[in-house]
């Protein structure tokens, strides 16, 4: 059985290659040269170099892996709790943060590797991480254990170093336990860039500054965490018009609608994406499309907590830079990218009827599109000289039996398993016959579960 990177790998004899390039190439019958982590040629009958590994994927369809663009990976802990199933955002919070305020390295350990092997079982080989509670009585190098996790597991990832400034005493909504101060806040942000960053080409880690939200943190810290994200070259997140709460929070506090809030902070930009981008208004949505400032489409999550709809088309009509995500894992309760696609274009169907997204919208917008919000060119479509970053599905498994007519609608609306046949990473193999390789996956779902009945019992 094949594992890690050689000099050069072949997948020949596709059924179909789907690219994602500019132009929406699919290759019947196609074929992928890659050497190392990069992609060399794309085609058909492709005469490989001597020692090369060959891949034979008759009866497969591959695709560019999927790019997740936002995420709460501790979450994965605290999923389908009775207490937080039928309420909106802030009371959801507010029960949760009871429980969150608990969290140690270990749990943030654990649940990084339970939510970054979910995606990549079901095709996602990039992904971010927003990580915004840190709990005072716990090290404060939490970051550090997602960055191992994806290590372990061999994914890309952008981890987004997120904070919480405004407790409850200050007028914001977290409790005081899980709130820093803005030096040690910035202070940890800068160590993290200065350890963890590469900024190069095919980079696996990328380090993004990540305040949590209008409702939690102070503009004092907004402001100061893009003049350091821009010193540094690296990018802004955080959560914005999620919900109607937000937004009467927002004009309550500031006099101002959370985008207008943004605008004021200096937080619009092509180095800049929000979570959510629901309560949009017409001249938001333009001007979110004229700054190239960035949306994560989070469809489930939106569903579940009563959010609304974002108006994705609407968005990327205006300019503005749009990708999928699975949002955090208990509010939508699953870290499934290729679920999400399927919800994303259902939602967007029931939305806008005939005019609602495609099957090829929905997964641009979830490998190419996810890409440019993360500022990367290097990944998001099997073309020469992109990473070798892509996932091969059994289309000859029960689920597409009658449905195979179009490769990019059957992987949207058919199947059944949602698990991939096989993902790359960089050149490497991570999941093999819809298998985690590099870890135990038994022992991680019996650690998980443990962390998380420990976490329940002290909270609730």
């Amino acid at each position: 059985m094949y594992r890690g990177v050689i000099m050069a790998t072949l997948i020949k004899n596709a059924d179909w290659v789907l690219t994602f390039d500019n132009e929406n190439t699919r290759i019947k019958n196609g074929s992928i040269l890659f050497e190392g982590n990069r992609i060399v040629e794309v085609g058909k009958d492709i005469m490989p170099p001597d020692g090369t590994h060959v891949i034979d994927a008759k009866g497969k369809i591959v695709m560019p892996g999927m790019v997740n663009t936002h995420h709460h990976f501790y979450q994965t802990l605290t999923r389908n709790i009775p207490e937080t199933q039928d309420i909106a955002l802030f009371p959801w919070l507010l029960k949760l943060y009871e429980i969150w305020k608990h969290l140690t390295p270990e749990a943030v350990r654990i649940g990084a590797m339970v939510g970054l092997g979910e995606l990549l079982k079901t095709g996602c080989t990039t992904s971010t991480d927003h990580h915004y509670v840190f709990p005072y009585n716990q090290p404060g190098e939490l970051i550090d254990e997602q960055i191992r996790a994806a290590d372990d597991l061999g994914i890309r990832f952008h981890p987004s170093r997120g904070s919480m400034s405004l407790g409850k005493d200050q007028g914001g909504l977290p409790p005081n336990e899980v709130i820093q101060t803005e030096e040690v806040i910035l202070k940890d942000s800068e160590r993290l860039v200065n350890r963890y960053h590469d900024p190069s080409e095919y980079s696996m880690c990328k380090i993004v500054f990540a305040p949590c939200s209008p409702f939690s943190v102070t503009g004092e810290l907004m402001k100061d965490s893009a003049i350091l994200a821009r010193k540094h070259g690296v990018f802004l997140h955080t959560h914005l018009a999620e919900t109607k709460d937000e937004d009467d929070f927002c004009k309550e506090k500031f006099g101002l609608r959370p985008v207008e809030y943004m605008e004021k902070l200096g937080w619009l930009g092509e180095d800049v994406w929000f979570a959510h981008g629901v309560h949009l208004n017409d001249g938001e949505v333009q001007l979110l499309g004229d700054t190239r400032t960035g949306v994560a489409h989070c469809p489930a999550s939106n569903m579940k907590l009563n959010s609304g709809v974002c108006r994705v088309k609407d968005l990327q009509k205006a300019g503005a830079r749009v990708g999928l995500a699975v949002d955090g894992s208990a509010s939508n309760d699953s870290s499934n990218m290729w679920a999400e696609a399927r919800i994303a274009y259902l939602l967007q169907k029931l939305t806008l009827g005939t005019n609602g997204l495609t099957a090829e919208d929905v997964l641009r917008m979830a490998t190419v599109g996810g890409a440019q919000l993360l500022g990367r060119n290097d990944i998001g479509s099997i073309e020469k000289d992109k990473a070798a970053d892509m996932i091969l599905i059994d289309f000859q498994q029960l689920a597409f039996a009658g449905g195979q007519h179009d490769p990019v609608s059957a992987i949207v609306n058919t199947g059944n398993s949602n698990l991939v046949d096989m993902t790359i990473v960089n050149g490497k193999i991570v999941v093999e016959n819809g298998r985690l390789i590099n870890i135990d996956e038994e022992k991680l779902a019996y650690d998980a579960n443990k962390i998380s009945l420990e976490l329940l019992e002290k909270g609730i």
